[in-house]
């Protein structure tokens, strides 16, 4: 009789039991409510302690409480309010010319050789020149009212927003094109479809140095024969040595760049929702 030895199965391999060492996330975390506002509270945080402190002189720099003061005072008397709308008008006026004026030539320029040929040359030797250098020039071409300033601005607005919005249709990639031409795209189509979309993102950064541009050429601008303006109340205060006013006006400048910038990128996130970017 023979006997037949069973050999015992194999033992299924032992699952590697070793905790899987967790990789280190590269990205910069979830984004914190109201993350941006920290710097600036931070540092007003500093000045009132630095204020408080007597490590400020009261005369150059006036605390933060003075400011709040004399701004309210300056409310309660109808002239902040009279100032501001001005700045308002001549910023907002502008910001629309020279925003108008750079889409239009980023266009014409970044969708054919020969508006290319025309402008970019153009705009790039303007670029090159200090747009408040031309402040002689053109107060003997408008004349010294409201229409100069507002070419000023106009200006400092579209050379961002022009060479942004040209720089991001230059870099649409060429397979893109060819692709659109097999689909049998028409000419508006391309536009819509893929033009648009691929240009959006260098204007956007072009428009938010655009509204940062407004408000640092109106600063200049508004201290140049003009009877009312943010830039006009400094430039008083600074005669009667005021420094309070001037710190009054220098923080509604920085409260309106804030609220602009941050619109601006609001509009960005919710258009540009379709990318996956550090920033969402």
């Amino acid at each position: 009789m023979t006997t037949t030895t069973l050999k015992p199965a194999a033992p299924a391999a032992v699952a590697d039991e070793r905790p899987r060492e967790r990789r280190r996330g590269l990205a910069p975390g979830k984004r914190l409510p109201a993350a941006r506002l920290t710097g600036p509270v931070l540092l007003l945080a500093l000045w009132a302690a630095a204020s408080a402190a007597g490590r400020l002189d009261p005369g150059a720099i006036p605390a933060p409480w003075t400011v709040v003061e004399t701004g309210a005072q300056l409310w309660t008397d109808g002239t902040l309010t009279t100032d501001i709308l001005t700045s308002l008008q001549r910023a907002a006026s502008g910001f629309a010319i020279g925003l108008t004026a750079g889409v239009v030539l980023a266009l014409a320029s970044g969708l054919t050789r020969t508006g290319e040929a025309l402008i970019d040359g153009t705009v790039n030797l303007n670029r090159a020149i200090p747009t408040l250098g031309l402040i002689p020039l053109f107060i003997l071409w408008l004349g010294i009212g409201e229409t100069f300033k507002i070419a000023i601005i106009a200006i400092v607005v579209y050379i961002p927003i022009y060479l942004n919005t040209h720089s991001a249709l230059s870099g649409i990639d060429h397979r893109f094109v060819e692709l659109a031409e097999v689909q049998g795209l028409s000419k508006l189509q391309f536009i819509r479809q893929i033009v648009i979309p691929g240009a959006l993102p260098g204007f956007f950064v072009g428009l938010r140095l655009g509204v940062t541009g407004s408000w640092l050429g109106l600063v200049v601008l508004e201290q140049i024969n003009a009877t009312s303006g943010l830039g006009y109340m400094m430039f008083q205060a600074t005669n009667y040595g005021q420094s309070d006013v001037i710190l009054v006006g220098l923080v509604v400048y920085g409260i309106f760049g804030l609220i602009s910038d941050s619109t601006v990128r609001l509009i960005e996130r919710r258009v540009l929702s379709w990318r996956r970017t550090l920033s969402n």
